[in-house]
């Protein structure tokens, strides 16, 4: 029989994290599944009797601290712990500030280090799976901030899967678009901000911005499904040996693969999507 493994994950309350949650709950794991609102946590816990949500804000050490404790009490050890939580500030970077970008980075990559800091005392031997995205490989135009603080998490954990001492795995998984809630999200967050900027940005990049918003609400109905997503994650929670990093999706391989060709050759093949050539 496998073992059950005691898991917690972030962000858990919609979307890939949801799915995830009840993918692993279902396979006979242990999950505490990170939210913000009573309403999801009182969802997640009637999917499977496996399932406990654990109030976590992953932007505050506070509630990071206060989950910390909750879980302690729960049990002695953490067998995975699942960086899902993110979400995408997109748009122009001439028309973003520092404050938009630093908002970017503290969900993706700053919450995911504040957790490593917290539950590395029960992690010993146990695994880090950090959801990524294709996004990592750096070749999107206009969702530069979610690219950076993707790529940046990546880097930061792969330094510290070099390092560690504790024997802690850290897997890398970078879905190809998926059909989730966080690309309504980003588009509405998107427009706020457009809206806040000069006349002179908005002229520039309103076509822009209106075929970014087209491809990001085709995502919904395109993209991959949660499902495959939550499968893969089950299989490295459940493999002793995984490696460090899983593309899913045949588009998430084609942009890691386009990546290691020359920038400038990349560069003339976005512009060329983008009809400015």
């Amino acid at each position: 029989m496998k073992k059950q493994q005691t898991i917690l994950i972030t962000g858990a309350s919609s979307g890939i994290g949801r799915q995830i949650a009840k993918t692993l709950a279902e396979n006979g794991h242990k999950v505490f599944a990170g939210v913000r609102k009573k309403s999801d946590k009182i969802q997640l816990e009637k999917l499977n009797k496996n399932i406990t949500g654990v109030y976590i804000d992953v932007t505050k050490s506070s509630s990071i601290d206060k989950a910390f404790w909750f879980i302690i009490k729960n049990t002695d050890k953490l067998d995975v712990l699942i960086n899902n939580a993110g979400i995408a500030v997109a748009g122009p970077v001439e028309g973003l500030t520092a404050e938009n970008i630093k908002e970017q980075f503290e969900v993706n990559t700053f919450a995911p280090l504040r957790m490593l800091y917290k539950f590395l005392p029960m992690l010993h031997g146990g695994k880090i799976i950090n959801m990524s995205s294709m996004a990592s490989s750096g070749i999107f135009p206009y969702i530069s901030p979610y690219c950076a603080s993707k790529r940046s998490m990546d880097i930061l954990f792969n330094a510290f899967a070099l390092e560690n001492k504790d024997r802690v795995k850290v897997i890398s998984v970078k879905p190809a678009v998926i059909k989730t809630p966080i690309w309504n999200k980003s588009v509405k967050h998107a427009r706020e901000l457009f809206e806040k900027q000069n006349e002179t940005v908005r002229e520039k990049y309103i076509k822009d911005l209106l075929l970014m918003e087209k491809n990001a609400l085709e995502s919904n109905n395109s993209g991959i499904d949660v499902s495959k997503v939550a499968l893969k994650v089950l299989h490295i929670v459940e493999k002793n040996n995984p490696k460090p990093s899983y593309c899913v999706g045949i588009k998430s391989n084609l942009a890691m693969m386009l990546s290691a060709f020359p920038q400038g050759f990349i560069n003339k093949l976005i512009k060329f999507k983008l009809g400015r050539l």
